[in-house]
């Protein structure tokens, strides 16, 4: 390590031969007790030691004149600190070292500089910023919410553009109205609203994909109750949806009397002979019907725990959402008030599962209605008596006009008063 020169050699200092040191005086500059030893990189250029020795109090008269030929070549050595860069301009105008944590306001990756005019824009922008940081933190997303914020950052940055003519801004704005259309689009379609505003706006009960897990468990239950009459086929569909996400579930004696009325003890323990439910062993069926809110009884379906293959996925949320929604169309006043048995209130479930957003049954053009064979089985009826069953949900006002069961097909409309439980086909 060469720490300094002199002119003549006799101020030198090498860490690796040691025999070049020998003409090193001693001193209070040395590294080892004499000499000066030099940093370009000092701070301030180089280090205190730099200066002579004869600005230093306390050394002899001999040591300055020997070491004026030392200090003046070694002054030489000293380099100056490069020059650095004046600093770049923000947008602004205000230069980057000036520049704080959180100063400027951002939207779209995009700073708003402080000068922008007219003084309502940038307020806008800020707070539009804000609204957008605020709107990713919330715990759900709201389709509606979101739609508006696209439409205030469209207008926006279109009158950003105008006073700035870039043309990039004017692009943003154009995302930002399409971004909107789409939202809006996407909520319409989530809540079964029409889109064009023609139609009523109906508060549904359901979402589409709500009404496609709804559709998903009627096939289940079709295809896999354990007993071919309505009475079971209505006890394994509601129980289905109460264990659906754990295979477990409470039940009350309120709950199953209202489902199957007379017929719930003998349905409970038929299913439990079978295997289909599984009750607490200290529990009977018929304790079971004396079960309260405030006690509940816990039911298994063995089927749905979930180290078995299951047969759908979904959350908390909406296996409380289809379970509610069965129990308003098995629960329907006018249904009650018609006395109607498990498979009409069956074919009510299914006609309002299977309905698209106007009421009408089934898909459109030749697919229209439903196959009345599957509609027969899930109810437990034969397909004869499909046509019976639906004249008694015309009178109780849940269907809208007389149904059409020709060409082995279902077709009719729900009543208006029952499009909120539409599934939204």
């Amino acid at each position: 390590m060469n720490a300094g020169t002199g002119d003549r050699g006799e101020l030198f200092v090498d860490g690796i031969n040691s025999g070049r040191t020998d003409g090193v005086r001693s001193g209070r500059g040395a590294v080892t007790g004499g000499g000066t030893v030099l940093f370009s990189d000092a701070p301030g250029g180089g280090s205190p030691s730099a200066a002579p020795a004869s600005a230093r109090p306390g050394t002899a008269g001999t040591a300055n004149t020997a070491s004026t030929a030392s200090t003046a070549s070694t002054a030489d050595a000293v380099s100056v600190p490069h020059a650095r860069p004046a600093p770049r301009p923000q947008p602004g105008g205000a230069p980057a070292r000036a520049r704080k944590a959180g100063r400027w306001a951002k939207v779209a990756q995009r700073i708003v500089p402080d000068d922008l005019q007219p003084e309502v824009l940038r307020v806008e922008l800020t707070e539009l910023g804000n609204a957008f940081r605020a709107y990713q933190r919330r715990p759900e997303p709201d389709l509606a919410v979101l739609a508006e914020l696209h439409d205030r950052k469209a207008r926006a940055f279109a009158l950003w553009a105008d006073v700035t003519a870039d043309a990039s801004l004017r692009e943003e704005a154009d995302r930002a109205a399409a971004a909107a259309r789409t939202t809006r689009e996407m909520d319409a379609n989530r809540r079964g609203v029409p889109v064009d505003g023609e139609g009523p706006v109906v508060e549904r009960l359901l979402t589409r994909g709500q009404g496609v897990h709804a559709r998903n468990v009627l096939e289940h239950v079709r295809v896999g109750a354990p007993f071919p009459e309505a009475e079971a086929r209505l006890a394994v569909l509601m129980l289905t949806l109460r264990a659906a996400r754990s295979g477990t579930g409470n039940v009350t004696g309120q709950d199953l009397g209202g489902w199957l009325q007379g017929d719930a003890e003998r349905v409970l323990q038929e299913l439990v002979d079978v295997g289909w439910l599984l009750l607490p062993e200290d529990v009977t069926a018929d304790e079971a019907l004396m079960s309260r809110p405030e006690e509940p009884a816990q039911i298994t379906v063995p089927t749905l725990i979930p180290t078995q293959p299951r047969p759908f996925f979904f959350g908390k949320v909406t296996r409380a959402r289809l379970s509610g929604w069965a129990q308003k169309v098995v629960g329907d006043r006018k249904l009650r008030k018609k006395k109607a048995g498990a498979a009409t209130r069956l074919l009510a479930v299914y006609t309002a599962a299977h309905s698209r957003p106007d009421g009408c049954l089934g898909g459109v053009g030749e697919d229209a209605g439903l196959a009345l064979d599957e509609v027969a089985q899930f109810c437990g009826l034969r397909p004869e008596e499909v046509a019976e069953h639906a004249g008694l949900l015309v009178a109780a006002g849940w269907l809208a006009e007389e149904a059409d069961t020709t060409d082995g097909r279902l077709r009719a409309r729900l009543a208006e008063r029952v499009l909120p439980l539409s599934g939204l086909l």
